[in-house]
């Protein structure tokens, strides 16, 4: 499958391909917010950066935040994320986290492969306002 099938159809692809690439956009979006709230040591960028990405948390905000906003297709690509048969569950968290955090990277990977920028940031966004107000 070239780029261009990808972009045309990212319905096409697993999704745990589709949080994998959401892993790297998530990721990034919560490094360039750290970053521009303030320069501090990398070791507590760091800190705060794993604070955002941890399973927990994604998982949290995926059902708090994200998901009664989402549209019908949005919440469907979210379902195969969680259904999603994974390989293995890091030591440090639970499987439902687990489960919540790569529904919520497939869903950032899905829009991230379709373009919709706006809604990445949109979506983004009520995150952001959830951690500055906590």
């Amino acid at each position: 499958m070239n780029q261009s099938n990808v972009q045309e159809n990212p319905d096409l692809l697993s999704p745990l391909t589709l949080a994998f690439i959401g892993d790297g956009v998530y990721e990034l979006l919560v490094r360039q917010y750290i970053v521009e709230k303030g320069n501090c040591s990398v070791k507590k960028l760091h800190g705060q950066k794993v604070e955002f990405v941890r399973c927990e948390t994604q998982a949290k905000v995926l059902a708090e935040l994200i998901y009664p906003v989402l549209s019908e297709k949005e919440q469907d690509i979210c379902l195969r994320g969680r259904n999603a048969h994974v390989g293995h569950i890091p030591k440090n968290a639970s499987v439902a986290d687990y489960h919540g955090a790569t529904a919520l990277e497939a869903l950032f990977g899905w829009l991230y492969l379709k373009g919709e920028q706006e809604r990445i940031q949109e979506l983004f966004s009520l995150i952001v306002r959830d951690y500055r107000e906590s």
